[in-house]
């Protein structure tokens, strides 16, 4: 896969996608990620790529002659373009997976107050926001969205087994683990996990899974299918 990611401050991103998972996937080929800087798009000796909004009000706009001439120079046939906006769609598990299936993504970050509602309706095929809150500018989302995608990836992790189980990979939190030892400062493990009945303990995952989603977030459970374990009423 390739992403791509046009913004302000490609210093940011120095650090966090140079480490790890996705510093692995990148030396092996798995990831290909380039870091574009939207000012090398302008035509200005200021490289100016905001403006005042018509009509009035408070801050600043990104200006669409450097965005669309960005976009469309780097845009190839199976490019998927996304802006990262608080006005999106709320990226969750299910997007990243939708997004792991893609060939090439180009990330755009906003900034300001925003950008010129051209670039929304005729340059981006999708628009997402990492949750409801406002960020000084896009480039934190975009690594979320990058890290949450690229440990998708067949074979990133090693074992492809690790992302279909975990939280929010079926609707639900994870299920409570332990390792060794059994018993540590008079918490012992749930005695199931110690039998070796492997469809005992599915059956307790699950079962926990869904007390844990129900105590900490219920609102899982409205996206989630029928289980085929009912929870315990204890």
């Amino acid at each position: 896969m390739k992403i791509e990611v046009l913004t302000l401050f490609p210093a940011m991103f120095t650090g966090p996608l140079d480490e790890s998972i996705i510093k692995r996937a990148r030396e092996s080929g798995k990831l290909e990620f380039k870091l574009h800087n939207l000012r090398d798009w302008t035509h200005d000796r200021h490289k100016t790529v905001d403006d005042r909004p018509f009509g009035g009000g408070p801050g600043m706009l990104m200006k669409p002659e450097p965005l669309f001439e960005a976009v469309e120079s780097l845009r190839g046939e199976r490019t998927r373009v996304i802006l990262m906006s608080p006005g999106g769609r709320k990226f969750d598990q299910s997007i990243a997976r939708e997004l792991a299936k893609e060939t090439d993504l180009l990330l755009v970050t906003g900034h300001y107050e925003g950008f010129d509602e051209r670039v929304r309706t005729a340059l981006a095929d999708d628009e997402l926001s990492i949750g409801d809150y406002v960020l000084t500018n896009g480039a934190l989302p975009a690594m979320i969205v990058i890290d949450a995608v690229t440990r998708l990836l067949p074979g990133v992790l090693g074992d492809d087994d690790s992302s279909r189980d975990e939280s929010f990979s079926e609707g639900l939190l994870e299920y409570p683990q332990y390792t060794r030892p059994a018993e540590f400062r008079g918490m012992p493990v749930p005695e199931v996990l110690l039998s070796g009945n492997h469809a005992e303990i599915a059956k307790w995952r699950r079962e926990q899974a869904r007390l844990r989603t129900v105590a900490r977030r219920p609102d899982l459970l409205q996206r989630e299918p029928t289980p085929d374990v009912a929870p315990k009423t204890e």
